[in-house]
């Protein structure tokens, strides 16, 4: 090994320990998961932009594997194979490579194979108590490896499902725009096409067929479609089912038959989502959209002011924050809070550190039920090059 990699790598190595023991102090578990992990639980739960950059392969037994993209997921399944029922409290915390395709070409900083320095959270029912303890445990980690001047970036799923909840809109579209939330283009094509009342642009037969199923119960529309594949010697075509396919027609008809969004509405979702600011005047500035919407967003928007006080009580400077409402990150199996540190004046290096919360993970990879939980994860080689940077 060259000696520059070498002492690189010991630097990380010693950056690492140095992680681990702020973790370790704080009452979190060392955990070591698996590095090669099922595919199929990742490629569900992860999103569009991570699930593309994810090494994917299958072995001689034929069965869908992946090297981990991130380590949430696999921290989640070891928590699930200690625990089954997912009714203990537990707080791990981990250290160790993960791996991505880097469409721009790997680099120092954004490596094939990287490190994740992180923790998580299980089973906290003080949801706000919980998210406030991950959030100072990472800036806490983040100054004892010796980085001081950053700047910690907010968004909360949570609220903006609030918002959708709040205003009056089809059921399948508030669905739609929470699916299409992590893709603010596709987000945003979405809402104009639903405001101006465009229809889907579908071949005529498919039309035909989906107005037909329209007012039919799932288990008749999936006789008409049957009959139909049949009569047209259609076959079904890969892995997808009969029961998806006329699913997709009904939602398909259901829309061909909707009314346009009303204006008014798809304007108070594009003002909140055009929301980037300090925390408090994020906030008050969510308070008079919901006001001049008359919709009431209490409990959720409470709950993210709390937050923010409690994270200011305990010594995070907000006058350097931004709480974006558009921000989730790129990892769609958040929930609630997510969160970022930046390095200031690094743009190359992009985000430090990140995490949030993950209600409905778990129950995806095997629990009975949502479980609370939330985590961050440390990019060390980043952290290391920002540190070096700083001097």
């Amino acid at each position: 090994m060259p000696a520059e990699s070498a002492q690189r790598f010991e630097a990380l190595e010693a950056q690492a320990a140095a992680l681990v023991d702020v973790f370790k102090g704080a009452g979190y578990e060392q955990v070591a998961p698996s590095v090669i992990q099922p595919a199929d639980v990742f490629l569900d739960q992860i999103g569009e932009r991570i699930r593309s950059r994810t090494y994917v392969f299958t072995d001689l037994a034929g069965e869908e594997l992946c090297l981990r993209p991130d380590l949430t997921v696999p921290v989640s399944r070891l928590y699930l194979e200690r625990h089954p029922d997912a009714d203990v409290e537990a707080r791990y915390c981990y250290n160790g490579p993960a791996f991505r395709f880097q469409p721009s070409g790997a680099t120092q900083v954004h490596p094939r194979e990287f490190r994740q320095a992180g923790i998580e959270c299980f089973g906290v029912s003080d949801r706000e108590s919980a998210d406030v303890e991950v959030v100072l445990l990472a800036v806490e980690a983040v100054r004892a490896a010796g980085l001081n001047s950053f700047s910690l970036r907010f968004g909360d799923i949570a609220l903006f499902y609030a918002l959708l909840d709040a205003l009056e809109l089809p059921e399948r579209w508030r669905l739609k725009l929470r699916h299409y939330f992590w893709r603010p283009p596709v987000f945003h094509a979405l809402l104009a096409k639903l405001a101006k009342g465009e229809r889907p642009q579908e071949n005529g037969s498919v039309t035909v067929l989906a107005l037909k199923l329209g007012g039919e119960s799932t288990e008749r529309a999936e006789q008409l479609v049957a009959s139909y594949l049949d009569r047209e010697s259609l076959p079904l075509v890969g892995n997808r089912a009969l029961s998806e396919i006329t699913a997709r027609l009904l939602d398909l008809g259901a829309d061909l038959l909707s009314d346009p969004l009303r204006k008014e509405v798809a304007t108070v979702i594009e003002y909140y989502l055009a929301i980037s600011a300090p925390p408090k005047e994020a906030a008050n500035r969510i308070a008079m959209i919901a006001k001049g919407a008359g919709i009431d967003l209490g409990a959720a928007l409470d709950a993210t002011v709390r937050r923010f006080q409690r994270l200011e009580e305990n010594g995070i400077d907000l006058s350097r924050a931004t709480f974006a409402t558009e921000f989730g990150r790129d990892l769609e199996y958040y929930t609630g809070l997510v969160f970022q540190i930046e390095a200031e004046a690094q743009r190359d290096i992009g985000q430090i550190a990140g995490g949030g919360r993950y209600d409905g993970l778990l129950a995806h990879v095997g629990a009975p039920r949502d479980v609370p939980a939330v985590g961050s994860a440390i990019h060390t080689q980043r952290l290391l090059a920002a540190v070096a940077r700083a001097g």
